[in-house]
């Protein structure tokens, strides 16, 4: 026996230092200029959004409103689905001695098919208490069949049925018996879904929405009190549906929620699929997410060596939600539950739940008894024999957030449509540009000796300065010698997505050129392979940005300093190199005009920014753009 709990005891040891050793291998250390970056922009927005500067409950419940269409908002929820009949359909029942277990399923969308168990106690003199149970990542698969996560977590939904619940346990969009996606942008590169607005944490909340909506169609149910909980992922569904609806009157999140300098600083984006995050438009730090429960029980249950929910990330979440809990004299309907342990469904986790559901929804302090425990094999609890040909969950990110379609002659016809639209793009794709005042002004002018362009030797200048803090920008400035910088009247600037710019980009144009290169440090290629450049972009969505949207801030910075570097011009054109059009014509819609624009051809590909077409079809831009400057089109000149 003593030899067993050694091996234990070095196995744990082991679990630890691999623990660790994971955490640490997310840092930025190899990339210095990055990590920096990602501090700055993180304290920025924990001072922005810390919860502790709504000083009085009457502050709080303005807020509160705007910040949960926000929240609809972000997971792609706005405008809200139309509610369409759910068609739900029980396909068999399981039986245990003090239980049944019905498994069904629903339609939240038409071919959005959601599979389930419904637990419930054999008798029952009335409606009861009843728990949503969302599922985390545990995969139930056996020869190609998914029998979905909601087999894994069983054992929840058969300790609610034996003690007086009803329990609804669903399964989740990926691991569900018809298997969707979760991981666009964690490792498929569809980050068209930035584009879009689009993430799969707003389908999971859509059907933890319907899901209600279900179980109030049932007799057994008491719809007056509706609980949610489930951990990891199901931790994270549990936080969107507490604070989106009102009919959870009491919430459990298990290992569901950290800070965001756990996520982006500290790496724990890396061990999460694209299922654990908004679409942050309004530039949340995730504590006003936990802050929409309140003053409703809440209770934020966590171990205390979890490397993807670390402790001091949630201990900040309850410090800054109890101030809010503290407005409304309801400290005590706010618990916070640490526990020794990994990331994992540990019974210490149950019992505390169990007792804080007890408490809140049935008025029951006493102890538990009954513990958590699997009754099944996962093919008893499975929905479909077959799956249903009409399914559209393996495709619903084409299609839950719909794109901006093109506007009619009518439409492109009304007064005020650039200025609509310049405000709108500002609104939802780029919140995350720098106020101007906090970009420095000081520009390096360095001399870059001279070249041979067009048969001229041309001087170079090289211009340095910075886009937003922590991103260096270089911009060449090729002109006769013998002319300064600030008597030029006329330069062409050339605008490349990547690399340095040779001074060979001049030719075939007369006269002075300015050579923009877009890949600072912070912009990448960074250290580490294909999964590192994924992880690191990830980080940038977190933070409301991406590397186009960004790129759009830097082409502005450009045009900027070479107006203070050269305050005589008369004239800048810019022409497009490497596919960056849209990046360009984005930019000149909020920079005093430029004489004209030179682009191979129109863009007809969407750039990677955030919502941008949720917001306008890429076919509008050069329409607004050319209402501002004179646009060329090389190709339709040909």
């Amino acid at each position: 026996m003593k030899r067993i709990l050694r091996l234990l005891g070095v196995l744990f040891t082991l679990i630890v230092v691999s623990v660790t050793a994971y955490a640490q291998g997310r840092t930025l250390d190899d990339a210095p200029e990055l990590s920096d970056f990602f501090e700055a922009e993180v304290t920025r927005l924990e001072r922005a959004n810390e919860l502790t500067g709504y000083e009085t409950l009457a502050d709080w419940e303005r807020a509160k409103p705007v910040l949960r269409q926000q929240l609809f908002d972000m997971l792609g929820l706005d405008p809200l689905p139309r509610r369409l009949p759910l068609q739900p359909v029980v396909t068999g029942v399981v039986e245990h001695p003090e239980f049944v277990v019905e498994r069904l399923h629903f339609q939240s969308l038409p071919g959005l098919y959601v599979t389930g168990n419904l637990y419930r106690p054999v008798q029952q003199a009335g409606p009861l208490p009843t728990v949503l149970y969302v599922c985390g990542h545990g995969q139930v698969k056996k020869d190609g069949i998914s029998f979905g996560n909601k087999t894994h977590y069983q054992h929840h939904g058969s300790w609610f049925a034996r003690n007086g619940f009803v329990c609804l346990t669903i399964d989740t969009l990926q691991l569900g018996e018809i298997e969707g996606v979760h991981h666009g942008t964690h490792r498929l590169n569809r980050w068209w879904w930035n584009s879009r607005g689009y993430t799969p944490a707003g389908v999971e909340a859509w059907n933890c929405i319907r899901a209600l909506d279900f179980l109030e169609t049932r007799p057994e149910v008491d719809a007056s009190r509706f609980g949610v909980t489930g951990r990891s992922g199901g931790g994270a569904y549990s936080w969107w549906i507490a604070a989106l609806d009102d009919r959870i009157r009491c919430a459990v999140p298990v290992a569901g929620i950290t800070n965001l300098r756990d996520h982006v600083v500290n790496g724990c984006v890396e061990g999460h699929c694209d299922c654990m995050y908004f679409v942050n438009t309004f530039r949340w730090d995730y504590a006003k997410l936990a802050a929409l429960v309140a003053p409703r029980p809440l209770l934020i249950s966590n171990t205390d060596k979890d490397p993807i929910f670390p402790l001091e990330g949630v201990v900040d979440i309850h410090r800054q939600v109890r101030h809010i809990y503290q407005l409304y004299g309801a400290g005590d309907q706010l618990g916070l539950q640490i526990t020794e342990g990994p990331h994992a469904d540990t019974q210490e986790l149950h019992l505390h739940a169990f007792r804080w559901f007890n408490r809140h929804l049935r008025n029951d302090l006493t102890m538990i008894e009954k513990t958590a425990v699997k009754f099944f094999e996962p093919p008893q609890l499975r929905v479909f024999a077959d799956l249903p040909r009409d399914e559209v969950n393996t495709r619903i990110d084409e299609q839950f957030v719909a794109a901006a379609p093109p506007l009619s002659e009518q439409q492109l016809g009304q007064p005020g449509l650039l200025e609509t639209y310049t405000a709108k793009l500002l609104d939802r794709c780029f919140q995350a540009w720098p106020e101007v005042d906090d970009v420095s002004r000081e520009v390096r002018v360095e001399p870059g000796g001279t070249v041979e362009v067009n048969g001229t030797e041309q001087v170079v200048a090289r211009l340095t300065f910075e886009s937003q803090p922590f991103v260096e920008l270089q911009m060449s400035v090729l002109h006769e010698a013998g002319t300064e910088l600030r008597n030029l009247r006329r330069v062409v600037l050339v605008v490349s997505p990547g690399g340095a710019l040779p001074e060979a980009a001049a030719e075939g144009i007369p006269g002075p050129a300015a050579l923009l290169s877009l890949r600072p440090g912070v912009h990448g290629p960074w250290p580490g392979n294909e999964s590192k450049q994924i992880q690191i972009q990830r980080r940038f969505q977190l933070l409301g940005m991406t590397l186009d949207g960004m790129r759009v801030w830097d082409i502005r910075r450009g045009l900027q300093v070479l107006r203070q570097q050269c305050p005589r011009l008369e004239s800048i054109e810019i022409r497009c190199a490497g596919g960056c059009e849209p990046l360009v014509l984005l930019a000149s819609l909020y920079e005093p005009p430029v004489s004209s624009i030179v682009v191979g051809a129109l863009p007809v590909s969407e750039p990677a920014i955030l919502n941008f077409s949720r917001t306008m079809s890429p076919g509008l831009l050069p329409e607004l753009a050319g209402r501002r400057t004179k646009l060329v089109v090389l190709s339709a000149a040909r």
